[in-house]
């Protein structure tokens, strides 16, 4: 089996999330010899340990970046771990090699529902960053999933936070689905 690292990028996984907590909890049970690296419970400070998050890489065949979409992009935590960790010498440049050949998988989750992305601004749209950094680092983008219309504000209505939580682990098993084919 191939060693799996799912990096959440959510900024305060345990008391802000729903979708989100819902997916990687059914990961961890899914695929238990999984590493899931919360980036908000280790680092809330911001202070990336950068050697250690960066052996999680090394050890790792299969990367999985589990984040919610804000404002059309990734979270600042997620966005700075990217920053302090994807670092010339170790990710790209002549010397930097580590992530070569590694399979990244994005998913991710919106507030706005799927209906919100159109011709005009398809999904895909989101992806382009990571599409190229796939491609700089030398890893093989492997694709997302996603599911839209989970927003954090309609977990007090009973009916809507019971759709969210059908659709949240639809999404999890959809994921580990995903990373099983890659196995």
């Amino acid at each position: 089996m191939k060693n799996v690292l799912i990096v959440s990028g959510h900024p305060d996984l345990a008391s802000d999330s729903f979708a989100n907590k819902i997916i990687l909890a059914d990961l961890a049970e899914q695929l238990p010899s999984a590493v899931i690296d919360d980036l908000s419970a280790l680092y809330p400070d911001y202070r990336i340990d950068v050697p250690a998050e960066q052996d999680k890489l090394r050890n790792a065949d299969v990367i999985v970046l589990q984040f919610p979409i804000f404002w059309y992009s990734m979270p600042a935590l997620l966005a700075k771990w990217m920053e302090d960790v994807f670092v010339r010498g170790f990710s790209h440049g002549s010397q930097g090699k580590a992530l070569v050949g590694k399979k990244l998988v994005l998913s991710f989750t919106t507030g706005a529902p799927e209906s919100a992305y159109d011709a005009a601004f398809p999904v895909d749209a989101l992806t382009g960053r990571f599409v190229q950094t796939a491609g700089l680092t030398g890893m093989i983008y492997e694709g997302y999933v996603y599911t839209g219309g989970v927003s954090y504000a309609d977990r007090t209505d009973p009916a809507r936070a019971a759709d969210m939580t059908a659709v949240s682990h639809t999404h999890a098993k959809r994921l580990a689905e995903k990373i099983a084919s890659l196995m």
